[in-house]
């Protein structure tokens, strides 16, 4: 049975950040243990219920995704056992399949998004300038159609509360540098383009993406945090897929077309959120696991 976790609990390990969703751990001077709680965060707010086993879900589905793109892009992954840097008396079951051993990496202050539909604050942008993210786009696109091809559009990395916000190429250029943009952008494009393939292979259409990059003291770029997960991503059946509507989705869209019908401004404290909501939901990261990874949580 999938197990629950709100907020982690290590004592004798330093915590270095509490986030949305991952709790973030010192090993030692080279390696972190990342704790993927059951947090559920929806307009850049935590909303005050989780979802029970949403952190497993999210673990393994970018397991997976690590190890299918490993010869396009490094990433955070040791390899390590969790079980190996637990301390002593906590419940190794706990955090077993919730957990990661990853790299210490210095990440970058951006939110690397891939788009190949026309959906979410991409679709807002289109509607009042015909651009997202300063790339101009064919006329007439509707809600939800595929575009041309995979936009690369990064944003901002938002601090606990605060709301991302789409940025240009240039201004990303302006951050971190013309070389490492580039390569972000390559990196970002590429791994969309493969997962979109092998999503579709199984019925799921990825509207959407977003990365985190880091590096490491040679300046080398990895891939790190989450990959490819119903948190980061929109993930569409593709047989009920249709132009001019918001999708079903196997994701979080699911909460945020709930949080959209109520009067609520966005801003913490997020509200609660119904039993049969949160139950809906968890199925859709289920069904995503398997239908994209053939894994199953018992």
């Amino acid at each position: 049975m999938p197990t629950v976790l709100v907020q982690s609990d290590l004592p004798g390990l330093q915590l270095l950040h509490r986030g949305k969703v991952r709790d973030v751990y010192a090993v030692s001077a080279d390696e972190l243990l990342i704790v993927a709680s059951d947090r559920l965060s929806a307009f850049d707010v935590v909303l005050p219920d989780p979802i029970p086993g949403k952190g497993e879900m999210l673990c393994q589905i970018s397991n997976f995704w690590f190890a299918k793109t490993a010869h396009l892009m490094p990433n955070h992954l040791t390899g390590r056992s969790v079980e190996a840097v637990l301390p002593a008396g906590v419940d190794a079951r706990l955090y077993a399949r919730r957990s990661v051993v990853a790299k210490r990496l210095k990440a970058l202050p951006v939110e690397a998004i891939a788009r190949g539909y026309l959906i979410g604050s991409g679709w807002k942008d289109y509607q009042s300038s015909g651009q997202v993210c300063g790339i101009r786009l064919p006329a007439g696109l509707r809600q939800a159609e595929q575009l041309p091809q995979a936009i690369f559009t990064p944003s901002t990395k938002a601090a606990l509360g605060s709301h991302d916000e789409n940025v240009s190429f240039d201004a990303l250029v302006a951050t971190i540098g013309a070389d490492l943009a580039e390569q972000v952008r390559e990196a970002t494009l590429a791994i969309y383009r493969f997962a979109a393939a092998h999503a579709a292979q199984r019925g799921i259409l990825i509207a959407d993406t977003k990365f985190e990059f880091g590096t490491d003291a040679a300046g080398k770029l990895y891939v790190m945090d989450e990959m490819l997960t119903p948190d980061s991503s929109r993930f569409w059946p593709a047989d009920e897929y249709r132009v001019g509507i918001s999708p079903p989705s196997y994701d979080k869209q699911f909460v945020r077309d709930y949080l959209e019908t109520l009067d609520w401004n966005k801003t913490a404290p997020g509200p609660h959120v119904p039993a049969q909501v949160i139950a809906a939901t968890a199925a859709k990261y289920a069904q995503a696991l398997q239908r994209l990874a053939g894994i199953t949580l018992d």
